[in-house]
């Protein structure tokens, strides 16, 4: 049995879906499990846990023999670095004495240690906390999420602009969670030796202005790419309705993906879901 964490998200959810296509045994772990009905109209079990929780995790993980291991996204109007260190403490502990024989793990690009950096430190915690523990570990560094993007189509729907923090030109990796999905749940099914980090991008790498472009195409009107100034990027997120602190958090992980350069690896497992693919989906659904 292969327990899926956060499969009521994106990414866990794709992990869910594409291991039920491989024929795998799955269970879904969420906080809510009367509003589970789609996981059990796919074939998938439900169980009742919560990041929060030690307890609850363990006692699920222990029905399973494999685990996806996702960090919820912490609520962005309170402090999100704090907030995500306590739940990745948390899955750290929920796995010690679990049973499990593997986990597979969630991560990013430019994972690194730091403060107030956002998920690059917090997955990196993730990370040293799984190299630090007995159960093989896989770690899947994701690159720029395309959800990232679709967030903002009612805003560019109504105003035909596609704000970017990120200029015009910058050569992105960017991934679809289908791709993060099939990437996680091919490294579930594997053997045990297949651990360590390998990093997952789609087929190809894009620009804002791409981004645009693909909006433009998707909702059939003209989208202009709007580049806001780095010293308006946390008056940006506080306007989104972040607290101070995690506005901060993001503005500095935003500045530290850009500045390294989305620390882009030579040979990334490349997906198949283009850009242009993943938005006219994600705008017609």
């Amino acid at each position: 049995m292969h327990i899926v964490m956060g499969a009521s998200g994106n990414v866990g959810g794709a992990v869910a879906d594409a291991l039920l296509a491989r024929g795998e045994p799955v269970t879904v772990l969420t906080r809510k499990p009367e509003s589970a009905n789609i996981w059990r109209d796919k074939g998938a079990l439900v169980l009742q846990a919560d990041a929060e929780d030690v307890a609850s995790l363990r006692a699920a993980f222990r029905t399973g023999r494999r685990a996806f291991l996702l960090n919820p996204p912490a609520d962005p109007t309170g402090d999100t670095d704090k907030t995500e260190r306590r739940t990745i403490a948390n899955i750290l502990a929920a796995i010690d004495g679990s049973g499990l024989e593997k986990v597979v793990a969630a991560s990013t690009y430019g994972a690194q240690p730091g403060e107030n950096i956002g998920d690059l430190s917090t997955l990196w915690t993730l990370e040293q906390g799984l190299k630090n523990q007995p159960i093989p570990a896989a770690i899947n560094r994701g690159a720029y999420y395309m959800t990232n993007w679709t967030g903002l189509v009612e805003s560019v729907r109504q105003s035909g602009t596609l704000l970017s923090m990120f200029p015009a030109d910058t050569l992105m990796p960017m991934v679809s969670p289908r791709d993060l999905g099939e990437a996680a749940a091919a490294r579930l099914v594997s053997p045990l030796d297949d651990v360590g980090i390998a990093y997952v991008e789609g087929p190809h790498r894009y620009t804002p202005q791409e981004v645009a472009d693909a909006f433009a195409a998707a909702l059939g009107q003209e989208v202009a790419l709007s580049v806001a100034a780095r010293d308006e990027w946390e008056g940006i997120f506080k306007s989104f309705g972040f607290s101070d602190a995690a506005a901060r958090s993001y503005t500095r992980m935003t500045a530290a993906s850009l500045d390294d350069g989305f620390a882009t690896p030579q040979a990334p497992r490349r997906g198949g879901v283009s850009l242009a693919q993943f938005v006219s989906s994600a705008i017609a659904s």
